[in-house]
């Protein structure tokens, strides 16, 4: 197969408007499993929406937007269902960025030669394919957008509000990226470890060119920015989709509010979907009791769910989309925090 036959079937984003879930849900609320945990998070999700002092902060790990999920968080930003976004840099630039470029995700299979497809400069997600000389448009615009901004320290926030401008002001060839949509609604995305992407690569050919007098992104000021976020909000709930850094990251916010002196009370609700083993220590895969030990999550409204997120996720945001709370929810444009 050449090139052309390996990149021809595009990944399809679900559609959580089209598709409403409900009547899944109310019926896994009594099946056991997975299945009851899903819908004990959707239950718990609904309870965030109908509590008028809660904010709601999404999370963002894996690969979930590249493999059909994307249009998903688009709509619960514009629904205002999401208040806050802290992600991989890879969900933000590789994927949505990317897609907002014009350039697309494609069906593939794992059971290929891998060096052939380096041979033809595909890269594999699984089952999933992106071309590489498309990827690296994507490093080529990030310095682009970098040249163009003033040479100083900035938040991923930052950087990311003047991604989703430039996307505004007539750059974007898909319209309704989360990149570009969180922009025209005032809801910020932070990706602590911003450089671990596209975006890198983009940063280090800026940096490279103007060795003296450059933009750089400061991730101390990443974690001062969202901690605001949470001292601002007081009362929040967490959307976990994986763990990593953007589960930690936001985490925190409530210890760093703490050496801050500032009192805040711990996230108040708290779902993660995620498939890691908890044995093995790791932050990803630490349940949100354990999280409650360090004073960061309150165990009255928690939920694990041990899946794979882009299964469960299109259902529990269906469903919170035709139950409706959102209409009644008052937008928080924390982005105005920073304007």
């Amino acid at each position: 197969m050449e090139k052309k036959d390996l990149l021809k079937q595009e990944v399809k984003h679900v559609d959580i408007k089209a598709i409403d879930s409900t009547a899944i849900i109310d019926a896994m609320r009594d099946m056991s499993f997975s299945s009851r945990d899903t819908a004990q998070a959707a239950d718990i999700y609904q309870r965030m929406l109908e509590d008028k002092s809660c904010s709601v902060i999404l999370t963002l790990a894996g690969s979930t937007s590249a493999g059909g999920c994307m249009q998903v968080y688009v709509d619960m930003v514009k629904h205002n269902m999401v208040d806050c976004i802290v992600a991989t840099g890879a969900s933000i630039v590789d994927m949505d960025f990317f897609e907002a470029l014009g350039f697309k995700h494609y069906k593939g299979t794992p059971f290929i030669d891998d060096k052939y497809l380096r041979s033809n400069y595909i890269d594999r997600i699984y089952d999933t394919y992106i071309d590489e000389e498309e990827l690296q448009n994507c490093d080529n615009t990030i310095k682009l957008i970098a040249d163009s901004l003033e040479k100083r320290p900035y938040s991923s926030r930052e950087f990311i509000y003047e991604m989703g401008k430039w996307l505004h002001n007539g750059n974007s060839k898909k319209k309704d990226s989360l990149i570009e949509v969180c922009y025209e609604h005032n809801v910020p995305i932070f990706c602590p470890a911003f450089t671990d992407s596209s975006a890198g690569f983009g940063l280090v050919m800026h940096q490279v060119e103007n060795p003296n007098s450059h933009l750089s992104i400061d991730s101390v000021k990443d974690f001062l920015e969202l901690t605001n976020i949470k001292i601002a909000a007081n009362i929040t709930g967490l959307f976990m989709i994986g763990g990593g850094v953007p589960k930690n990251f936001t985490q925190d916010t409530v210890v760093c509010a703490e050496v801050l002196g500032k009192d805040v009370p711990m996230h108040r609700y708290a779902i993660q979907i995620t498939v890691a083993d908890v044995r093995d220590g790791a932050c990803s895969s630490s349940t949100l009791k354990e999280a409650s030990s360090w004073g960061k999550v309150d165990t009255a409204y928690e939920q694990m769910v041990y899946a794979e997120a882009t299964t469960v996720v299109p259902l529990i945001a269906s469903y919170l989309y035709h139950k409706g709370a959102w209409k009644n929810r008052e937008r928080r444009e924390f982005t105005k925090l920073f304007l």
